[in-house]
């Protein structure tokens, strides 16, 4: 627990400094390189620690569709194809080493990471006030924080033991309603405090919901990779939050979505 208030501590400000405050290469710069590490965890967790080229083009793979093909789409198409190209290249340079589920980490796997990081910018490139940048980590991090505390003092029922044994439907239902009470007042603090919020509260109800859902697949899906490969954590740069992965995993899937509403909003 000390760790992770820890983490808060020093995380939280940092975050509203880089989506509020800060000049957009800032904000780029740090989506650029929390990708590039995403990329290189998944990378190394899949066994490419030895494979020092798979796991380069893992990290620089992430990194470049955040920093180049967030407003670029029609180039995604050229990224793919020389990211898939650099990993067989390296496949065959060591002649049956490389394993085919360490290539397509390296590939589909780096691309997601860069491309769901890329959801923040492609957000801001709409128009929207930068405060709802700070959505899909709302919409992320309360579920994860109020499922661990729901489950921790409720949890009976197992939500998927064979993925991740800790997990309860009681904690899975206190995420969902504390996603929704955290959309409810972000809706009530942009109507207070920034001349009015572009979703109303019931939509915004409906949006936590979806997206809590959205949270919790997206974490048990990351965590089904660890279980796969049997480690605990995908890295130490959060302390007990572990790596990027383990801490963005949720947001990963939900920027995404938040992206797609938002984009079909009038």
């Amino acid at each position: 627990m000390k760790s992770r208030i820890l983490v808060a501590a020093v995380g939280i400000p940092a975050l509203l400094y880089v989506v509020l405050a800060a000049p957009p290469w800032v904000m780029m710069a740090a989506l650029c390189l929390l990708a590039g590490i995403g990329g290189m965890e998944l990378q190394r967790c899949v066994g490419g620690v030895k494979r020092s080229e798979l796991v380069s083009v893992s990290t620089i793979a992430a990194a470049v569709t955040v920093g180049w093909i967030y407003d670029r789409d029609h180039h995604l198409s050229v990224i793919i194809m020389l990211v898939v190209l650099l990993a067989f290249f390296s496949a065959i340079e060591k002649g049956g080493e490389v394993e085919f589920s360490q290539i397509m980490a390296g590939t589909g796997g780096s691309l997601f990471i860069g491309w769901s990081f890329a959801s923040f910018l492609r957000l801001e490139a709409g128009g929207v006030h930068r405060a709802y940048l700070l959505l899909p980590f709302i919409l992320s991090f309360a579920c994860d924080t109020f499922a661990f505390f729901a489950g921790l003092t409720l949890g009976k029922h197992k939500l998927a033991p064979k993925v991740s044994p800790k997990k309860t439907i009681e904690g899975s239902i206190g995420g969902l309603a504390g996603n929704v009470f955290c959309g409810l007042l972000f809706v009530w603090v942009m109507d207070r405090f920034f001349g009015g919020s572009l979703i109303g509260y019931g939509p915004m109800a409906l949006l936590a919901l979806l997206c809590g859902a959205v949270a919790q697949i997206g974490d048990l899906s990351f965590s089904l990779v660890k279980r796969e490969f049997g480690i605990k954590d995908y890295g130490h740069l959060f302390l007990a939050h572990g790596g990027v992965l383990d801490r963005f995993d949720s947001v990963l899937f939900v920027a995404p979505v938040i992206e797609i509403i938002f984009s079909l909003l009038p």
